[in-house]
């Protein structure tokens, strides 16, 4: 027969187990939460990124000065040879710094 302190020890130590386990179920359901808000922020983003583009590209139809000026702006900011390629921009041309040691 067991005493009543070590009957006592061994429920201390199963809830422990239990509470040990509650605690990892609950982190893993706040990791798929989390996920879960970090993929639709991002799906967000791109939903408000292609209506954004979406407008403006009818804006550029509409108006040729609007097309221009966004044109020259995009001349700017796009770098990678693809994306210039998407709207008819040529690749820009590297410049190569040179020192004169």
């Amino acid at each position: 027969m067991t005493d009543p302190i070590s009957k006592a020890e061994a429920e201390i130590e199963a809830l422990k187990k239990k509470l040990q386990e509650a605690k990892a179920r609950k982190a893993k359901i706040e990791a798929r939460h989390k996920a879960a808000e970090s993929k639709k922020k991002r799906a967000d983003d791109t939903r408000r990124k292609i209506l954004a583009g979406a407008l403006v590209l009818e804006l550029m139809e509409e108006k040729e000065e609007t097309k221009r000026r966004f044109m020259e702006q995009l001349d700017k900011f796009l770098t990678r040879e693809d994306d210039r390629a998407l709207f008819g921009l040529y690749p820009k041309v590297q410049e190569t710094i040179t020192t004169g040691s």
